[in-house]
């Protein structure tokens, strides 16, 4: 391809003041409303013009974050956008790829760049002072910032499996999300259909959850819904859930499938709803009810799971709903009178939502129990599956393994020692089991 070039103009000193005005006033990060004081027009005595090939993809070189800080960066692809000319799609190095993003040229390190080819070190200095970090320490640092394992810590089919994921997900094209009163960036690709899905921005019906691309399309929907389809299963105050069937209402769970996947990286339903029932969690008011999150699950699970996908919208997270979530996913379950799972493997972050949950609810029942308590007798009171209690139990430091079982050793000290550390605090929005008017479905084999 035909390299492009940028000009960069530099002020001499004596129009240096006069730069610095005009770079002020050009500003992109600039807040809104922040005065911007007149420019000063430079002669062409005073400008040195420097021409510097842009890098092309797979580059690395730093980028300019939003908070004026540089960060090292891949370019994965780029594009010209008709009047904002070439930008670039860049990976940050050691995060996660919701914070990929399409970047104006401007954006660019060039000088650094310039420097890597040349075999030096760019001017610019970490932004951390250099330390030692244990495996205990990136372990950590990795679960909670959701960094993903790179491929040689992967078995060979796992590899192969996200490399191909990769490969198929690896651009995303839509910047924002525009629902009800909330604008949110997208943080992953999503398999929108192409006139949709390479729109810089979506526009969507918080009623019937319709994709559109532009503003006034949303304007002119007039919509008849003020609730999600299906069944009303759960209200007190202010939160409603709805049991909806993928079989009946497709469309609507198919784009709560496609918005989903904008939040999420590792989700391969979209389409094929008609063996997944949709549990939604609204927050209503006197306009109706408004989409805050919600879980899957499978109609028949060979597996015992009792959820197979969970999100909460980003405008929402925070609040306690995933948790509210979970605790309703195993609400059901004790009604059915089954023993539940989420379905596996789960991620960084799900695996710490999940191990948070099940351990408040193991150190609630031992601290109410007295007597000798078994592993499989807790599953059944919890309705949490063997081996989620053992992995949970193993993690608080309460289950030991003698001779060929493992043996439950917990006292009171030790179970207000675990609550006091404030990290099993009970739920902001808790389930209330008489408010749930639910009897499992019954489903013929065609269903």
């Amino acid at each position: 391809p035909e390299r492009r070039c940028v000009v960069r103009a530099m002020a001499t000193a004596a129009s240096s003041a006069a730069a610095e005005v005009a770079a002020s006033a050009a500003d992109p990060f600039a807040e809104d409303g922040e005065a911007a004081a007149p420019s000063a027009a430079l002669s062409k005595a005073d400008v040195c013009v420097d021409k510097i090939a842009l890098p092309e993809v797979n580059a690395n070189l730093p980028i300019r974050w939003r908070d004026g800080t540089y960060h090292m960066g891949t370019i994965v692809s780029l594009r010209d956008r008709p009047g904002h000319g070439t930008e670039y799609y860049i990976h940050y190095h050691d995060q996660d790829r919701r914070l990929d993003e399409w970047v104006p040229p401007d954006r660019l390190d060039l000088t650094g760049y310039k420097q890597v080819l040349e075999g030096k070190n760019s001017d610019h200095p970490s932004d951390e002072p250099e330390r030692k970090i244990t495996r205990h320490m990136k372990r950590k640092h990795d679960e909670v910032n959701h960094v993903q394992k790179s491929y040689e810590d992967m078995d060979p089919t796992t590899a192969a499996l996200e490399k191909e994921h990769e490969k198929v997900t690896k651009v995303k094209y839509i910047n924002k999300i525009q629902i009800g009163e909330y604008e949110v960036d997208a943080w992953y690709f999503s398999p929108y259909p192409e006139e949709y899905g390479k729109a810089p921005k979506l526009y969507i019906c918080e009623w019937c959850l319709k994709y559109m691309q532009y503003k006034h399309t949303l304007e002119k929907h007039q919509c008849e819904h003020r609730h999600p389809p299906g069944k009303e299963i759960y209200r007190k105050g202010k939160i409603s859930v709805f049991e909806i069937d993928g079989s009946d209402h497709k469309l609507y769970c198919q784009s709560l499938c496609l918005l989903a996947k904008v939040f999420l990286d590792h989700k391969t339903l979209y389409y094929d709803v008609d063996p997944f029932l949709f549990y939604v969690m609204c927050e209503t008011d006197k306009y109706g009810a408004h989409v805050v999150g919600y879980f899957s699950k499978e109609k028949e699970s060979p597996d015992g799971n009792n959820l197979a996908c969970i999100l909460i919208l980003p405008p929402h997270q925070r609040k306690g709903y995933g948790r509210f979530l979970i605790s309703f996913s195993y609400e059901l379950s004790r009604v059915e009178g089954k023993i539940g799972s989420p379905e596996k493997p789960l991620s960084d972050l799900g695996k710490l939502s999940y191990r948070s949950y099940w351990a408040w609810v193991l150190l609630n029942v031992l601290r109410s129990h007295r007597g000798q308590v078994s592993v499989p007798a807790l599953s059944r009171m919890t309705s949490i599956a063997p081996d989620d209690v053992v992995s949970t139990l193993q993690s608080l430091n309460l289950v030991k393994y003698w001779k060929g079982q493992h043996i439950v050793c917990v006292t009171p000290k030790l179970i207000d020692e675990h609550f006091a550390t404030k990290r099993y605090k009970n739920p902001q929005v808790p389930v209330d089991p008489s408010r749930l008017r639910w009897v499992p479905p019954v489903f013929t084999k065609k269903q």
